[in-house]
């Protein structure tokens, strides 16, 4: 998700944007942990995308 994005939507909508995201994270962790996840650069984009998410939070504070 580009950070263009993120910033066009309110501060609630980046919180369950980001909520959302901690969810998908937890499930692709979970699926590696047993074996069952096909693409393995997933984990790191979430993660990438989350604290991008973070960030623009944080900013508009």
């Amino acid at each position: 998700m580009k950070a263009k994005e993120i910033r066009e939507k309110s501060v609630a909508e980046s919180s369950q944007l980001r909520t959302r995201l901690e969810r998908e994270l937890m499930d692709a962790q979970f699926k590696k942990a047993t074996g069952q996840l096909k693409d393995k650069s997933l984990i790191v984009k979430l993660r990438r995308d989350i604290a991008r998410i973070n960030t623009i939070i944080r900013e508009k504070q």
